[in-house]
């Protein structure tokens, strides 16, 4: 496949030109890629149009919703796709009697031959339904694996543990990203408060429990931020991060409002009280269930090392290879894999609610609003049931064309990311919602695409013998 040079810069606007991520490269990937690549070239099969899924197989922190990110950086690493001498050089060294030619091939590529489908980023997604569907040369697309699933897998996970700990506050709570650490002092705790209090009048947040909350950290608080209140400026508030978050922080509340009622300070007792200490969902439950004045929660480490569980587990798997459907077998049928190239619909309720995900084959007519159609699990017989869809949306839409004379999909900024995941998920029913024992979302396939499920299914096991 002949350089065509950045792709990027063919339609401006287009693809967002915002500056790549320097970590993110062709060489951001296992050897085991490189190897399949180079027995794809050495067969002469590199150009072979090949046609993969990205899905995952199970909902994260035993929830049944994720929310899917990571998408703008997959198309901004697929616009500036291309292998430098250095990085072949290391191809070569890491590849067993890997022959020249085979590095004259890798200097020749970009993704101009690679098509990407995908959900739009922010949307509320399933297990087993596709996030990207990748077409294009096999051995592109198999140098695409491990990036990609490196850009969904820790983006949407964290995507989604941000969402669950947003839906156990509550949309009146502020939420904050806690990574840095407030640094160690000698002085005293009041003499502290008031060197910050002067180097920043107007941001004044004080960490009150340093040595006792109430008898300590509170009075000398509230004694720097009535100077600052006549002086014309007004304190931001506190931040609590040890003890009994709910007991503190409702103490704290009666001090102010204490303060403001004696000496006539107008919202003294609005401060805004911020919780920290190693924060988690089910610690911020437990605060909404005691009943708290906190304000704002600080989740640091819980949030961005998705502690309770390590990773989303995104799967890469090929479905279809010059147009001939491929199938995934395992004993394990949640590892069986649902073939050929597909297009996937969300279907909508009379209460406006999501219903069920389907997915059909390519070339089958889309659901229509107010006809009855059969949604089948891909795998279990007896699991089955009509919908007359109110509201059909389909998921997957053109993200990235080689091409880029032909449409697609323009990326969005952040903001509008935001309000389509907050959006989605107060849709969502309440019941698939909730953090204990959520009512699973069904994900189906159309009676067709069920059928050829599992005459593939039948075609390719091997049949056993007795003896």
């Amino acid at each position: 496949m002949e350089k065509k040079g950045n792709v990027l810069g063919k339609k401006p606007g287009r693809v967002v030109d915002k500056p790549t991520n320097p970590m993110v490269t062709p060489l951001l990937n296992d050897l085991y890629q490189f190897t399949m690549a180079y027995a794809y070239w050495k067969a002469g099969k590199q150009s072979e149009r090949s046609v993969f899924d990205l899905y995952f197989r199970k909902n994260p922190f035993g929830g049944e919703y994720t929310i899917f990110a990571g998408l703008e950086e997959c198309i901004k690493f697929l616009a500036n796709f291309t292998l430098t001498d250095a990085e072949i050089d290391f191809v070569r060294d890491s590849l067993p009697g890997c022959e020249e030619a085979f590095c004259d091939y890798l200097r020749g590529l970009d993704c101009s031959d690679i098509e990407v489908y995908a959900v739009s980023e922010g949307s509320v997604v399933f297990p087993k339904v596709p996030l990207l569907r990748i077409e294009g040369p096999v051995a592109v697309v198999q140098l695409l694996e491990t990036p990609f699933l490196n850009l969904i897998n820790y983006a949407s996970l964290v995507a989604t543990n941000a969402a669950r700990h947003r839906f156990v506050a509550g949309k009146s709570k502020l939420l904050l990203e806690f990574g840095a650490r407030r640094a160690q002092t000698n002085k005293s705790e009041l003499a502290a408060f008031t060197s910050y209090a002067l180097a920043f009048p107007s941001a004044f947040l004080a960490l009150v429990d340093t040595y006792d909350v109430m008898k300590s950290g509170i009075p000398n608080f509230c004694a720097v931020a009535l100077a600052l209140n006549e002086l014309g400026y007004k304190a931001v508030g506190i931040r609590l991060d040890s003890g009994d978050l709910a007991y503190l922080s409702t103490e704290a509340r009666k001090f102010f409002c204490g303060v403001e009622r004696e000496l006539n300070v107008p919202d003294f007792g609005k401060m805004i009280i911020t919780a920290s200490n190693d924060l988690n969902e089910e610690t911020v439950d437990a605060l909404n269930k005691q009943g708290h004045e906190v304000d704002a929660f600080g989740i640091g480490t819980n949030l961005v090392t998705c502690y309770s569980q390590a990773a989303l587990g995104c799967v890469f798997k090929l479905v279809e290879i010059n147009n001939q459907p491929r199938i995934k077998l395992s004993e394990d049928v949640t590892k069986v894999s649902i073939p050929c190239k597909k297009r996937t619909y969300r279907l909508f309720g009379k209460e406006g609610y999501p219903l069920v995900d389907i997915m059909t084959g390519e070339n089958e007519p889309p659901p229509k609003v107010g006809e009855r159609l059969l949604c089948r699990h891909p795998f279990n017989e007896s699991k089955r049931a009509y919908v007359v869809p109110q509201r059909v949306e389909e998921l997957l839409k053109c993200y990235w064309r080689g091409n880029a004379d032909e449409a697609r999909e323009e990326l969005e900024p952040l903001k509008e990311i935001r309000n389509r995941c907050i959006k989605q998920l107060e849709n969502m029913r309440p019941d698939h919602m909730r953090r204990l024992n959520p009512t699973p979302y069904k994900v189906s396939v159309s009676a067709k695409l069920y059928d050829f499920i599992h005459f593939l299914w039948l075609n390719e096991a091997p049949v056993g013998e007795l003896h």
